[in-house]
């Protein structure tokens, strides 16, 4: 089904096919049909299947369509979780609204707010936005929403996640009731349902296979490994694979640092990009690592929803993510928009109840790996905890050690009194 049959205007439709696209995915095919009728949408779809463009096209065709209006202000809002998924959305506007006459802006913390004010005076059409930084301009008073025609809110769970549902909701009631809404999401948890509740009517569910489920496309793998012979893994791989394009995931900041330095010593390109990096260094990573200037990136799970590259072969948890669901937008990096993709994941003794929990969530079980060509101690389980002696016992005015419970049975006025009782042998 190509993209014209949904009655897209001309413009937008030679838009998307300028970014190379021809045929809508599932989610599109569903999802663009149902908002271009004016309905509150609730999409569901695992990472990787295009729900960007699900909400972003009905968006532009509906602006395309009002130019004729001279209807000034901020007509659509999109709430998203991190600045690099702000900055993918926008580029994503960019890419298929080009031959529209539309101004988009990206509002996010972390950069000097002065060119965000600077823009709004101007005047934009569609603002893409944090959650924090579009409460600024609120209280600053920089930012009016009384022409606001379309909400959406992207990566919903993540929303939910990190905590912005009370920024979330000031920023929802600020808005006109008289609106369209869209929710998307990888996940639909009763926190979702709650929330799409209190800001939606009447709308319209559309799931895309199971939530838990991660694409079809990405194949798992299992490593078994020692915490001190990850790095040597991950080395190993790097050098004997045929490893191009590499995301590898860390729990945190000062792991993923140690990690790429690592990398760098041994001769691999790598960059590092977390939370404790300003937005310059994060855009100048990501950047690099699509045009092909780093082989390997090493990210956080605050970074996991707003790296959308092209061709990644691999994703590596070095960690194992501790929820569930941070492992299916992790995995999801790779094998994008119907592309093949490798998932590898590192499990050391600690983490294997971590492990336990993925298998549940997504109904499968893992077969564990073993690397050719790497020699792999062998995991060693926890060892018990050492006994621990009875507590001392007071004498007198100073403490004892407390005897054993097969010398204590055996001693003291009850024994004696047992004793003396006892019949004597002939």
């Amino acid at each position: 089904m190509p993209f014209k049959t949904f009655g897209l205007s001309e413009p937008l439709v030679q838009g998307i096919l300028a970014t190379g696209y021809t045929t809508p995915t599932e989610i599109q095919s569903q999802a663009i049909p149902v908002a271009l009728d004016g309905h509150d949408v609730i999409g569901c779809a695992q990472t990787g299947t295009g729900k960007t463009a699900a909400f972003v096209l009905p968006i532009l065709n509906r602006l395309a369509h009002e130019r004729s209006r001279h209807k000034k202000g901020i007509k659509s809002l999109i709430l998203t979780p991190t600045r690099e998924l702000a900055v993918q959305i926008e580029q994503s506007i960019l890419g298929y609204g080009r031959f529209l006459r539309l101004r988009t802006l990206a509002i996010y913390g972390g950069v000097s707010i002065e060119n965000q004010l600077s823009a709004l005076r101007r005047g934009v059409d569609i603002v893409v936005s944090t959650p924090g930084r579009l409460l600024d301009h609120m209280q600053r008073g920089s930012i009016r929403f009384e022409a606001i025609e379309v909400l959406v809110l992207d990566e919903a769970d993540r929303m939910l996640d990190m905590g912005f549902i009370r920024d979330v909701r000031k920023i929802v009631d600020a808005l006109p009731t008289n609106r369209q809404t869209m929710l998307f999401s990888a996940t639909i948890s009763p926190e979702i349902k709650g929330l799409s509740a209190g800001m939606q009517k009447s709308p319209k569910m559309i799931q895309i296979g199971r939530p838990q489920n991660p694409i079809e496309t990405v194949t798992q793998h299992v490593y078994p490994v020692e915490k001190s012979q990850k790095i040597d893994l991950l080395l190993h791989m790097l050098k004997n694979s045929p490893m191009y394009s590499v995301l590898v995931f860390s729990r945190t900041k000062h792991g993923a640092d140690k990690i790429t330095r690592r990398l760098e010593r041994s001769g691999i390109v790598s960059v590092a990009i977390h939370s404790g990096r300003s937005q310059g260094q994060r855009q100048r990573a990501l950047d690099g690592f699509k045009s092909g200037k780093y082989q390997v990136m090493v990210a956080t799970d605050i970074a996991a929803r707003g790296i959308d590259v092209s061709g990644i072969s691999h994703v590596i948890n070095f960690d194992v993510p501790a929820f569930a669901e941070d492992y299916i937008h992790r995995i999801g990096r790779t094998g994008r928009a119907t592309a093949t993709g490798d998932a590898i994941t590192f499990v050391s003794q600690d983490e294997k109840k971590y492990l336990g929990q993925i298998e549940k969530f997504i109904g499968r079980r893992f077969s564990p790996q073993t690397c050719p060509g790497f020699a792999c101690v062998a995991m060693e389980p926890a060892p018990a905890e050492p006994k621990k002696n009875p507590p001392p016992r007071r004498h007198g005015r100073t403490f004892v050690a407390a005897r054993p419970s097969s010398v204590r049975a055996k001693s003291g006025p009850a024994w004696r009194r047992r004793r003396k009782a006892r019949p004597h042998s002939a």
